[in-house]
């Protein structure tokens, strides 16, 4: 393909995106959204002279004392917002059995934040990687920036296939300094078995003290992204099974209803621990799965958040 074919190709496959997310977010989440993300705080914007009827606990007592009158300090609520999305490049993401892989799903679902965020007139940033950090574009407002990430999250090569959940978030940590709403959309599947991460081995442990510490820093939420033929398998015989990201191969059988059912349960058994330590480190979860309509799960996360605040 040429390469102003394969140009062409990305920016039609870029509006695509942005007018079926567009919709979604008019459509379903802009209230949603704007009822949870209101601004994390108020900052000062000047000192005047009190006046009956203002709140003494406002009083300026330095300056008041300086200039033997009272004065009082003048709040404005903080309504930008710093919205940062981490997404995971890793090899697993490329695997999809219904209509598109949990890559395109990540990056669809991103779309969406993205646009509500622009929507609430926020700051959008992306943050790519695999088992080292891809890419880092700051937080910025405005469509072609929006534009931009979605290109980046929809076509960026990585150079690895593995994943890194830790050093991703101790790179953010690093970089951002005030407060963010971030969202990690990840499959969390890493290791040399493709495993969840479990809080009670010694790298689960890692991971999940890594999210407790952003999640102190931010405010994060984990979109976990699953497949369901990663949950259960399908009675098709001998089925030949390849790591994405190692190349290690495995061959079930799958007629055996023994194997079957312990795939199913060990499976379960990984997810449990995965929410678990999520839970225990207070981070917000949004279980996303690529044969299930996603935008009821975002606007029911959301109403849950904004009763709580």
């Amino acid at each position: 393909m040429k390469q102003s074919d394969k140009t062409k190709e990305i920016l039609k496959k870029v509006r695509q995106i942005e007018i079926r997310t567009n919709r979604l977010v008019t459509d379903s989440l802009t209230g949603a959204y704007h009822s949870v993300f209101k601004g994390q705080g108020m900052d000062f914007e000047e000192v005047r002279e009190y006046a009956p009827g203002d709140d003494v606990r406002a009083i300026d007592w330095n300056v008041t004392a300086k200039m033997d009158r009272p004065f009082i300090k003048k709040f404005r609520e903080e309504r930008e917002l710093t919205i940062m999305l981490l997404v995971d490049l890793s090899a697993s993401g490329g695997f999809g059995s219904t209509h598109e892989s949990k890559r395109e799903l990540a990056a669809e679902i991103a779309s969406v934040l993205a646009f509500s965020a622009t929507k609430n007139n926020d700051k959008v940033g992306l943050l790519l990687f695999t088992d080292q950090v891809e890419t880092f574009i700051p937080p910025k407002k405005g469509r072609q920036h929006i534009l931009r990430v979605i290109r980046e999250m929809l076509f960026f090569e990585p150079k690895n296939k593995g994943t890194n959940i830790v050093e991703a978030l101790e790179t953010l940590n690093r970089m951002l300094k005030r407060k963010a709403i971030v969202f990690l959309l990840t499959d969390f599947l890493q290791g040399p078995n493709g495993k969840l991460p479990d809080p009670e081995d010694r790298q689960g442990d890692t991971i999940f003290r890594t999210l407790g510490l952003t999640n102190k820093r931010h405010d994060l939420t984990c979109i976990t992204l699953s497949d369901p033929r990663e949950a259960e398998l399908p009675n098709v015989g001998v089925l030949t099974l390849e790591d994405s990201e190692t190349g290690q191969i495995v061959e079930l059988n799958t007629s055996n209803a023994r194997i079957r059912n312990a795939y199913a349960k060990e499976n379960q058994r990984r997810l449990d621990m995965l929410n678990r330590g999520l839970r225990q480190n207070g981070v917000g979860v949004i279980p996303i799965s690529t044969d299930k309509p996603y935008v009821n799960t975002l606007r029911l996360f959301f109403e849950r958040r904004s009763r709580r605040r």
